[in-house]
């Protein structure tokens, strides 16, 4: 299925899942998100797992209340957060910021100076924001410390890959990594790697574009949202490198 198709329940558990079995973030019942997914059944207590997402689910609620979108789990609202649509730019740069105050100011030690900047110079409430400017995974990286703090990085992230083969459970998948080089996050060539899909996606061919997250792939991506995905990985990479302009929606093939 694609982000059209699937329900905004549904399409939260394809992209929470991974991390949540990882034991990351979420409630401890990962098999049920799973299930769920698996099973395509959005029931209130999908639902109910989805708020127990401390880091993504306020990003839904502001995402949602921004718009005047009831729901906070509406599809167009999921889709904006895991991939970017056009409700992230409707968020006004005053609202992201004071609500990264009131979530972050006691982790920052009283001093959310630097993502307040970040909310007015290019921040949106997408999870790759989240994992480039608000985890403190970039500056350990700054530090001097590369390998651990790169691998969460680019493994947290929403990434893309195109299908190269289907072997039973895995997939090969064509990607591009995170690299740190000369100071700044930059993306590498591609390069094969393994990831799962039982479960999350449905029969999946070679050339199919998917939406990655950790080891799994989570979603077949159509032209659009991959370009979407592409573009906002571009905003948010340019920002945790210090761009404060951040520059036109450039497409990473």
């Amino acid at each position: 299925m694609t982000a059209a198709v699937l329900p905004g329940p549904l399409l939260f558990a394809h992209f929470a899942y991974p991390p949540n079995a990882l034991g990351y973030c979420g409630p401890g019942d990962s098999r049920a998100l799973l299930d769920h997914a698996t099973a395509a059944v959005a029931d209130p207590g999908l639902r109910e797992l989805a708020r127990g997402f401390e880091g993504a689910w306020p990003y839904l609620q502001l995402i949602a209340a921004a718009n005047r979108i009831a729901d906070p789990l509406d599809r167009r609202v999921v889709e904006a957060y895991w991939l970017g649509n056009p409700l992230l730019d409707r968020v006004p740069p005053s609202l992201l910021a004071r609500t990264l105050d009131d979530r972050f100011r006691r982790v920052a030690a009283g001093d959310t100076e630097q993502l307040d900047d970040a909310a007015h110079h290019g921040a949106v409430p997408h999870h790759n924001f989240h994992v480039f400017s608000v985890y403190p995974w970039v500056g350990m990286l700054r530090q001097g410390h590369v390998d651990a703090p790169l691998h969460v990085l680019d493994r947290c992230r929403i990434r893309w890959g195109h299908v190269v083969a289907v072997c039973g459970d895995r997939l090969l998948v064509r990607s591009r990594p995170l690299a740190w080089r000369d100071h700044a996050l930059v993306l590498d060539p591609p390069r094969v790697e393994q990831v799962a899909w039982r479960g999350l996606l449905d029969s999946p061919q070679p050339g199919d574009a998917v939406a990655l997250h950790w080891d799994w792939a989570c979603l077949r991506l159509d032209g659009h949202r991959l370009q979407t995905l592409q573009a906002e990985t571009a905003r948010q990479l340019a920002l945790a490198n210090g761009l404060r302009i951040p520059p036109p929606a450039t497409v990473l093939s």
